[in-house]
């Protein structure tokens, strides 16, 4: 629910949006911990939160070498990001602390990108990092603080009550992060609330700007957080030397087109950057990880019929066993830039997703997030079924 609240007390006589959480006591007595990365959106969070009078508590994480944080812009939790998550917690009058989860971090999100690379697929840190550090480690840590729910900045909506709450996309579709939220648990999600699920992306900013926050203009982050310009082979070569083996890259009709100097340059659905001039458009269509062999061909060879996933997190309707689940109609989607498409799940051997129609693009150790078509509006379906990490496809081409 969001109505609309004063806050005279910030100098200005303006109406801003008030949350309700959702709790039957008092709001001065309901502790919140709001997640702040230091970008506009968990700090217009933590300032609806403080503002809509409930007990606030800010908490930003370290997640790399505090000297690399410092020279990294425009992105999650580096050292200007933590310095403007402290400023916002001083001019709103609520305690803020910073938590060194480097190791952490370091082990279940950068060891997990270097190592997905060198087994052929491409990495999603960003749900691996909401999956481990954010909703599990920095969770756990509210818990014992003794909140009663925690706070973040994502675009995506939480319905329902206390418990077996549902998780759907959020107002501003554009902004939409559920995708990358898949993995959240059924508990974790009970204790989440999402303030700017009824948001937009431009009402968030004039909120900022109406309290004066530092960050009203502060530019969104860009690329993957740890990876400094964008050039993620460094940072799998640094990890893992290895990374860097030659190997060939063959046509799919069997032709050996030339050499690659690694695989971890290359993901499937590719086209750019492959050195290659055959007279015609290649993509890549498959990594063969253990005989570093790229392997490329037409873009109708990346069609795939089927795939099979791993890490499965359901969060739809309970049922007593998966074989309830045999033949669930579904929408599902397997990248953040693709709508989802009609599919059918089939839980007999294991998670199989099947499409009405072939796909295209699709990599493994990407994700593939089920929506649930009965409450669909437009073309994609409003509520959260689950998913899991794409662990291999079934190729319309059997070559």
């Amino acid at each position: 629910m969001i109505d609309t609240l004063n806050a005279p007390d910030l100098g200005a006589n303006f109406d801003i949006p008030e949350i309700d959480l959702g709790f039957d006591k008092p709001r001065e007595k309901t502790r919140v911990v709001v997640a702040m990365s230091g970008g506009v959106d968990s700090s217009v969070c933590a300032a609806l939160v403080k503002l809509s009078g409930y007990e606030t508590i800010g908490i930003t994480l370290q997640l790399y070498d505090h000297g690399a944080a410092i020279k990294k812009k425009n992105a999650c939790c580096a050292g200007q990001d933590i310095y403007d998550a402290k400023v916002i917690a001083d001019q709103l009058g609520f305690p803020h602390y910073t938590l060194d989860y480097e190791s952490k971090f370091k082990q279940s999100v950068i060891e997990n990108f270097a190592d997905t690379y060198m087994q052929g697929a491409t990495p999603i840190p960003c749900v691996r990092c909401n999956q481990s550090v954010k909703f599990r480690d920095l969770l756990e840590m509210a818990r014992g603080l003794g909140a009663d729910c925690m706070v973040t900045g994502h675009y995506v909506a939480r319905v329902g009550g206390v418990e077996n709450s549902q998780m759907h996309r959020a107002k501003d579709k554009a902004r939409d992060q559920s995708y990358f939220l898949f993995a959240t648990t059924q508990d974790q999600l009970d204790f989440l609330r999402f303030p700017l699920s009824d948001i937009d992306k431009d009402d968030v900013r004039k909120i900022a700007e109406q309290l004066g926050l530092v960050v009203a203009n502060k530019p969104d982050s860009q690329d993957i957080c740890f990876v400094p310009e964008g050039k993620y082979q460094n940072i799998v070569l640094n990890l893992r030397p290895e990374a860097g083996k030659e190997g060939e890259v063959l046509h799919i009709d069997g032709r050996v087109l030339g050499k690659h100097n690694g695989i971890i340059n290359y993901t499937v659905g590719q086209r750019r950057g492959l050195g290659i001039a055959t007279g015609e458009p290649i993509y890549v269509v498959a990594i063969d990880a253990p005989n570093a062999r790229v392997y490329v061909g037409p873009k109708e060879a990346l069609l795939v019929k089927s795939l099979t996933l791993t890490e499965i997190n359901w969060l739809g309707e309970k049922v007593k066993s998966e074989d309830e689940l045999e033949g669930r109609k579904v929408l599902a989607r397997v990248r953040s830039t693709r709508p989802p498409i009609p599919a059918t799940l089939s839980t007999a051997q294991g998670w199989r997703i099947i499409f009405e129609n072939p796909e295209e693009g699709v990599a493994p150790g990407q994700a593939c997030v089920l929506y649930d078509p009965d409450t669909s509006i437009g073309d994609l379906g409003e509520r959260v079924l689950g998913g899991g990490f794409i662990s291999s496809t079934q190729k319309v081409w059997e070559g």
